[in-house]
């Protein structure tokens, strides 16, 4: 984090999501930055015409959607021209379901960074943090508004001022209506589809759903995942720390391969470190399969810890949990089903979206 900084209550606040299932939040947080892509196009600054950044992005991306590319546009136009020195600044960390508030530093810079061992070239500025503020913590309609799918938006003022009451550090502001403004045009355009804002959105929201499990819920919802996969599986008596172990194997008795050893830790607002991968490991074997749940996230010494690992283990946090949840929830059994209860519905999509 940087410096202390005070939020101005009277900023315009922006939403910059940190890649899908904000993979990138770490990243935006350690360098106090928040980013976006797109980079590949060159130099974009306040006085690049409108109509140029739209060449470059149809020069650069032809077989994209027309929708999608004008969207991308708005997007870098917004970035670079529109958010200013001094907006407040908010991006969503996943694992953690924490909101992070800061203020923009600096005007939008370009540089190439190294992500996942390839090089990409970026937009970004800098971003004095402070604050974060619990998802779970927020009313209704500023979960809604903030759930929206751009990489880019200006977050409505009900839902900011949300933000900023709720926050560990902020002053409280005065209360504002729960009501939502109407979208702009400029938002309006930053949704490639009518679906893809619903899918998006009904993502956070099952994950809202599994939050408010109990403990004892969540190992048995994550024992019923395991099931609907093609594993018998054997919950384990309340250990020294309240928690339940799963044990999972083809056959049930563990005579068959694979042996899958499992942790659930529900803890929404902690994230497991080294040393609690290090201890569950310890009593593993040559063969075993260790698998480790948090809904509050891992650590990057936890997730070091486990590529380390001469025992194969999974970290599973929300996003991937609510992946599972999805991908195999018509194979799960009713009890399962029951806990985080889900309906199918279908959507009109061009082919082109397809």
């Amino acid at each position: 984090m940087s410096e202390d900084v005070q939020i101005d209550s009277d900023a315009g606040m922006w939403m910059v999501r940190a890649g899908k299932n904000g993979v990138y939040a770490d990243r935006f947080l350690n360098e106090s930055i928040v980013a976006i892509g797109w980079g590949e196009i060159g130099e974009i600054t306040a006085q690049t015409p409108d109509d140029e950044i739209r060449r470059r992005i149809d020069e650069f991306y032809p077989r994209r959607r027309s929708r999608t590319r004008a969207a991308w546009t708005s997007t870098i136009r917004r970035f670079v021209k529109e958010v200013a020195i001094g907006d407040a600044v908010v991006t969503y960390d996943n694992e953690s379901r924490l909101y992070h508030l800061g203020e923009i530093r600096s005007a939008a810079k370009r540089n190439a960074v190294d992500i996942n061992g390839g090089e990409r070239w970026e937009f970004y500025r800098e971003v004095a943090w402070q604050d974060e503020t619990p998802r779970d913590s927020l009313l209704p309609n500023a979960q809604v508004n903030l759930s929206r799918p751009p990489t880019l938006f200006r977050v409505s003022d009900a839902a900011s001022s949300d933000l900023r009451r709720r926050a560990s550090k902020a002053p409280t502001p005065p209360a504002t209506t729960d009501d939502e403004p109407q979208q702009t045009a400029d938002e309006l355009d930053d949704l490639a589809s009518f679906p893809q804002e619903d899918i998006h959105k009904s993502e956070e929201f099952i994950e809202d759903a599994i939050t408010k499990l109990d403990w004892e819920q969540m190992q048995d919802l994550v024992a019923g995942i395991l099931r609907a996969m093609g594993y018998k599986t054997t919950v384990s008596s309340p250990g020294p720390d309240g928690g339940l172990d799963i044990f999972a194997s083809p056959d049930g008795l563990g005579l068959e391969d694979p042996r899958i050893f499992v942790e659930v830790k529900h803890r929404p607002k902690v994230r497991i470190g080294a040393p609690e991968v290090r201890a569950f490991l310890g009593g593993r074997h040559e063969g075993d399969r260790c698998l480790y749940v948090s809904t509050g996230g891992f650590s990057k010494d936890a997730k070091r810890q486990a590529d380390g690992s001469s025992i194969p283990i999974t970290l599973i946090a929300m996003p991937q949990l609510r992946e599972l949840l999805v991908e195999y929830y018509e194979a799960l059994d009713y009890e399962t089903r029951a806990l985080v209860p889900l309906k199918r519905f279908y959507l009109p999509v061009s082919l082109n979206d397809l």
